[in-house]
Parts: C-alpha cells; sequence; structure tokens
C-alpha cells in the first residue's frame, strides 16, 4: 500500500515527526544530566503521543485513499483487504 501525501497532510506529518524526534533527542539528554524521573517520563509521554498521532494521521490519509479509491471504481475485494490493513494498523497504535 502507498500512500500519497499532499501539501498540508504531508506538511502535518513531518512536523508531529519532527516534534517527536526533537522530544526523543530532550530524553536523552535530561538522561544524560541525570534530571528528576518525573521531567523524563512527562519528556518521553509527550514523545510517545506525537509518534501516535502521526501514526494515526498516516492512517487516516491511507483511509481516505482507499476510500477515494474505492469510490473510483477500484475492485471492491482490494478496497476491502486495504481496509483491512488499515485497521489493523490502527489497532497497533490504539
Amino acid at each position: 500500500m502507498e500512500l500519497r501525501f499532499e501539501g498540508d497532510e504531508l506538511t502535518s506529518v513531518l512536523n508531529r515527526l519532527r516534534r517527536a524526534q526533537g522530544q526523543i533527542s530532550g530524553v536523552v539528554r535530561m538522561i544524560e544530566e541525570g534530571r528528576d524521573c518525573e521531567d523524563v517520563v512527562t519528556q518521553l509521554a509527550a514523545a510517545s503521543r506525537a509518534l501516535d498521532r502521526a501514526g494515526f494521521a498516516i492512517i487516516a490519509t491511507g483511509l481516505q485513499q482507499v476510500l477515494a479509491d474505492g469510490q473510483d471504481g477500484a475492485d471492491s475485494g482490494t478496497a476491502e483487504q486495504m481496509r483491512a490493513r488499515l485497521e489493523k494498523l490502527f489497532l497497533s497504535l490504539a
């Protein structure tokens, strides 16, 4: 399944991933500095949420594309298989 990201979708996903990347770098730095456990876990939770949101945005884009392709006359069996795969991906993040 190949995703096609356009404009705002691409920007949004990339921004979320960059945010998570920065937060993870911050967690590493905090651990190296011996920072408070609560602060480290709070930052780690924020990074996890950013990754989850990026994953959900990717899945939502995939679902939109599958539904659009299905309306354009794509094979309903193929569309159903793609929906099932995307549902499995969604549940892996839930």
